[in-house]
């Protein structure tokens, strides 16, 4: 008869805590390993005569926990085997399936090697956390690992403990994390040996000072009640998708209710210009609000959609992530990328063969550019699509010739007084610009938008001088105009 691996729990204090029929199987085995001997019931167990082995030296050997629980699986696994009938217990602290990695991968690979396994519970540090600190788990509520801590796992609307707060590096790590979300001053409870009689420790301290207390260890647990404070929530992305839902809703607000994608249209484009001017003003507070309402859109866009079965915003988010991972092999993949340009190559080969995935008749190298884009934008981006395959200038100096040629067929249509002649030339003049400008690298929406915000600032100057003097625009020269205009350039 094959041996047989045993996980068990030895509770998550002293030996009061062990169930009947953990006692008993730790009194009947002959096999008995732990994993650490750092628990309170160990004390009883050798007053009580039970031989055991335990893995601490492995803690020393190994400078992560990872590499601690792949050794002890593999030598469990590696004396079961040696093992020609009979049982090998392996204790754990606490519940065997509550915050105890090594349980589940001894679980995977024992079935991977054909070896019969088996786990018998025990009292978690879990029942001691609802015993202490007071809170039902009907409510709803979080265990989360403070290893692994992210900001964006939590829910303040759900109760939270923490554990594997092992020291106070940890506690600091966790206390980042919980500030991303909770104010500084937030209650916070610690928790250390719950139902160790002698030894439990509770206190409650502001946030900022969870990494000043002392005495963290194996027993160690914090514990951050739920709040419906509306600055907690609000911070939330699913708070934001609820706020949108109800604003559509029979209740919710007259004008977000009418609206369609076609009426939305211009906000998203105002919107968005609004987020570049915040961009060109290097104003972070402004930029914070304005990307809020253009999110916004995005939000009455995608809710509109889900009201009619197509799709909602999380699968808009779960198609963006999808499709980042898919673009960036460099990142996620295999596939090298030493710079910013082979990033990009790599980026728009795979779109271009996603865009010929999904067409049936073969796609322009042109495809792909929006037919509402400013044309000034439209223009660089098709060059640079053209470009991509060959069709370009060899030399920035040939492009200068063009932009000469096309500025002396502009100054002939001119002369013949053909208006609509002169404004198909204007327009080839401004498209070699346009690649003049991809040729030196400077973009040129962003180089014109620079030259406006000087001329702006420059005519504010004339207006200022103009005002100071008691004048009027209306009734200054051109000369006068030209004189503060200079000045205004050899000033600022």
């Amino acid at each position: 008869m094959a041996a047989t691996l045993t996980v068990i729990g030895l509770g998550s204090g002293d030996e009061s805590q062990l169930t009947l029929g953990i006692w008993r199987k730790l009194q009947e085995t002959r096999r008995l390993f732990l994993r650490t001997a750092d628990h309170p019931v160990v004390d009883f167990l050798r007053t009580s005569g039970i031989a055991f082995d335990t893995f601490d030296e492995v803690y020393e050997r190994h400078a992560d926990f990872l590499a601690v629980y792949e050794e002890i699986v593999q030598r469990l696994l590696d004396e079961v085997q040696a093992l020609d009938e009979g049982e090998l217990v392996y204790a754990v602290p606490g519940h065997p399936w509550v915050a105890e990695k090594t349980t589940v991968l001894l679980r995977d690979r024992a079935a991977e090697q054909g070896i019969a396994f088996q786990a018998l519970g025990g009292e978690s540090f879990l029942d001691q956390a609802f015993l202490r600190f007071g809170f039902d788990p009907v409510e709803g509520f979080q265990l989360l690992d403070a290893t692994e801590l992210a900001a964006d796992r939590l829910d303040p609307r759900q109760h939270l403990l923490i554990g594997q707060v092992y020291d106070a590096f940890t506690a600091s790590d966790a206390k980042l994390a919980l500030m991303e979300l909770y104010p500084d001053d937030y209650p916070v409870t610690i928790g250390h040996a719950l139902g160790v009689a002698g030894e439990e420790r509770i206190l409650t301290v502001p946030l900022y000072e969870l990494d000043r207390e002392e005495g963290y260890g194996n027993l160690s647990l914090l514990y951050v009640p739920r709040s419906t404070d509306e600055q907690l929530l609000n911070r939330r992305f699913g708070r934001l998708h609820e706020i949108v839902h109800i604003l559509r809703s029979p209740g919710g607000c007259p004008w977000d209710r009418e609206q369609t994608h076609e009426s939305l249209r211009k906000n998203l484009i105002e919107e968005a210009y609004e987020v570049l001017e915040t961009i060109d003003e290097d104003d972070p507070d402004h930029m914070q609000e304005e990307l809020g309402d253009l999110l916004l859109q995005v939000m009455l866009h995608a809710q509109i959609e889900e009201e009619t079965g197509a799709f909602s915003v999380y699968d808009v988010v779960r198609t963006l992530n999808e499709k980042l991972i898919r673009r960036h092999p460099h990142v996620f993949g295999g596939v090298a990328a030493e710079n910013a340009d082979e990033a990009l190559a790599n980026w728009q080969e795979i779109k271009r063969q996603e865009r010929e995935g999904q067409e049936k008749a073969p796609a322009s190298q042109l495809d792909g550019i929006p037919r509402e884009l400013p044309a000034l934008l439209k223009a660089w981006k098709l060059q640079k699509k053209a470009a991509s395959v060959g069709f370009d200038w060899s030399d920035v100096h040939d492009v200068l010739a063009k932009v000469e040629e096309e500025l002396a067929e502009v100054k002939e249509a001119m002369a013949g007084n053909n208006a609509e002649e002169t404004a198909g030339e204007l327009g080839d003049l401004l498209f070699s610009v346009v690649n003049l400008s991809r040729f030196l690298k400077a973009d040129p929406e962003e180089a014109l938008s620079t030259t406006n915000r000087k001329f702006i600032r420059r005519f504010h100057y004339i207006e200022e001088q103009i005002r100071a003097k008691g004048g009027r625009l209306e009734d200054t020269s051109l000369d006068e105009m030209e004189r503060y205009w200079q000045e205004a350039k050899s000033e600022r």
